[in-house]
């Protein structure tokens, strides 16, 4: 008789768990967001002696805040399955060298922007770092539970960030794609906490399907993605983009409506876990749009 061993679970790499404390899967949304900013700022391609540390910047910039995010809430990230596997929320990195990567991250970042870009853009980024890793992190979340409306201005930056690095201003045309984020995020917060709302009511955070229950979230899931869809026409009404964006934001725009109207009016875990899903394929997809028509309808015109 042949008796299996359990092959006992080798430990993450340091350098694993140091990844993991920058939220990869969420800093590449923010960089591609600067991306298309930068890209949108320029009538060609944009000068890759700016693009380039411009976008390595905002990345080690993003993935310190991150870090640090991770640094405060690991008392809460240990009470919720989502977050419990994080290097801090398991004690495999200490306080200490938490706080000293994340510091190393954003000052390197930092110096990036500002010797190599300009200094607008470095203000902007650390302005964002203090909205979303002090002002989000350490004083609304815990606080309202309006928390992800309010400080999802801190995450609806990036495309200002990546447009400043290239102009040195600060547009209509980026404000125009910060106001689309912005009221992109309580819709799609809130629909992954809907169906985590156990794990938010065990670590204490006041989010709103906690404090107001399942049918006021719902409501304001539907009622986000309307507003929201009416934001998403702005580049087409200032000139920004042409029919081609505005096509396929309405038909984005529709499809996350009805996402949104099926969730309010037959919830299932199932059914907020595919809005929380569809809203991440909205928001890319929005934005790949703005970025092919504005390369490809001036030569359709």
């Amino acid at each position: 008789m042949t008796q299996t061993l359990a092959t006992p679970q080798r430990p993450a790499s340091r350098w694993s768990q140091y990844m993991v404390l920058t939220k990869p899967r969420v800093v590449q949304l923010i960089v591609f967001c600067a991306v298309i900013g930068m890209l949108l700022a320029e009538p060609g391609w944009p000068d890759l002696r700016l693009a380039v540390p411009a976008t390595v910047g905002i990345w080690l910039v993003a993935s310190a805040a991150a870090a640090f995010n991770c640094l405060v809430e690991q008392q809460i990230d240990r009470k919720m399955a989502r977050t419990a596997w994080r290097p801090t929320a398991k004690g495999e990195l200490s306080n200490t060298q938490a706080l000293v990567f994340s510091m190393l991250l954003g000052g390197a970042g930092s110096g990036l922007l500002y010797f190599w870009v300009n200094p607008l853009t470095m203000w902007l980024t650390f302005a964002t770092f203090v909205g979303y890793a002090v002002i989000y992190t350490v004083v609304l979340k815990p606080l309202t539970p309006q928390n992800i409306v309010i400080g999802g201005a801190s995450g609806a930056m990036p495309p200002v960030l990546g447009w400043a690095a290239m102009r040195n201003d600060v547009g209509p045309e980026a404000l125009a794609m910060c106001l689309i984020i912005f009221l992109w995020t309580p819709p799609h917060f809130w629909a992954l906490a809907l169906y985590r709302v156990e794990d938010y009511r065990r670590s204490g955070l006041p989010m709103l399907p906690v404090t107001h229950g399942s049918d006021f979230t719902r409501l304001n899931v539907l009622l986000y993605t309307l507003v929201l869809f009416a934001a998403t026409l702005l580049p087409f009404i200032i000139g920004m983009s042409g029919w081609l964006y505005l096509l396929v934001a309405v038909v984005l725009g529709g499809w996350f409506i009805l996402h949104a109207f099926v969730l309010w009016r037959d919830y299932s875990d199932a059914l907020a876990r595919k809005t929380f899903r569809f809203s991440i394929l909205h928001l890319s997809l929005l934005f790949a749009a703005l970025l092919v028509d504005h390369y490809l309808m001036p030569w359709l015109r």
